[in-house]
């Protein structure tokens, strides 16, 4: 089978087309034959720094942490049958590698059913980004009636935050520039303040709009120590860098792992199910055929776009 291939760490131009042997399904496995897969920031790190040695895992290194396509084979015991379209997160740091492959083989329970009416270019941007707006929901613990702040907001993980904060009942409060203004109202912001690349300026709006602080942060913005202004005494951060303090004014905070949801199947197929229901909005910025990931990977590192790129095979 063909892979993007990282034969070394470096920049986008050190991805290549690789041959690595077809992967084959083990018990309570399925083997899906990829049409599509997010370019993600985890996924340029991983280019620029390659695994850690303790890792252990020989080159090339294929990345990807979201997919979608059809089950071509499954193991023993497999629940999946072959012929059904399905979506799957998937860690690349393992022997086999990440998502952006011909067939990428996933245990059962890192996949979900792509419902009728969504593409599978569409449905590779759900899995891994929206389990990172669902782990960061629940550990910040907000209830309805909390107000809920994102920075990022016009983002693919700060557009989730935002649509899944109101589905929870939250007071949504999120930044935009002002060409990304109407969107982020489009998504359902309650509040919209005036994103700023200054920190200082970027705290200053969001706390004209809430005096005291919001209750909870999804920081997609990765502004890391910078955030916690914003945030009320006592409140929570979720970061989606791994970025975990020190903090202060009794501000809990908490890193999201997606390596902790990789068998949150499950939770994919509600995500699914609310894109089904008009409640979560499923946004591609572009796609790009898999042997142009230099392209793609050069597009995301330069910013400003706003939904996600998808490869497809």
């Amino acid at each position: 089978m063909y892979a993007v291939g990282i034969p070394h760490p470096g920049g986008p131009e050190v991805l290549r087309l690789v041959e690595l042997p077809t992967p084959e399904p083990g018990p309570r496995e399925l083997r899906i034959r990829t049409t599509a897969a997010a370019v993600n920031p985890t996924d340029t790190a991983f280019r620029q720094w390659g695994p850690r040695a303790s890792e252990g895992l020989p080159a090339p290194w294929v990345p990807g942490m979201e997919m979608a396509g059809v089950v071509d084979a499954v193991g023993p015991d497999s629940a999946w049958a072959v012929g059904e379209r399905v979506m799957a997160i998937v860690m690349p740091r393992r022997a086999q590698g990440g998502a952006q492959a011909e067939y990428v083989v996933v245990p059962d329970n890192a996949a979900a059913a792509v419902p009728d009416g969504i593409g599978d270019v569409e449905a590779a941007t759900l899995p891994m980004n929206g389990l990172t707006v669902y782990s960061a929901l629940l550990h910040l613990g907000l209830t309805a009636g909390q107000t809920l702040g994102v920075t990022g907001a016009a983002g693919a993980v700060g557009g989730y935050a935002i649509e899944l904060g109101r589905i929870a009942g939250l007071r949504v409060v999120a930044d935009a520039f002002a060409q990304d203004e109407e969107l982020v109202r489009g998504l359902g912001a309650d509040v919209v303040v005036r994103a700023s690349r200054d920190v200082t300026e970027e705290v200053a709006a969001f706390r004209a709009a809430v005096p005291a602080g919001v209750d909870g942060l999804i920081d997609a913005a990765v502004l890391d120590a910078g955030a916690l202004p914003i945030v009320r005494d006592g409140g929570a951060l979720a970061t989606v860098r791994f970025w975990a303090g020190p903090t202060e004014r009794d501000i809990r905070i908490h890193p999201v792992m997606v390596r902790d949801h990789l068998t949150d199947g499950a939770e994919i197929a509600k995500l699914a199910q609310l894109v089904v229901d008009g409640r979560l909005t499923l946004r591609v910025a572009d796609t790009y055929p898999a042997a142009e990931a230099t392209a793609a990977h050069r597009r995301l590192q330069a910013g400003g776009t706003r939904g996600r790129l998808v490869l497809t095979f």
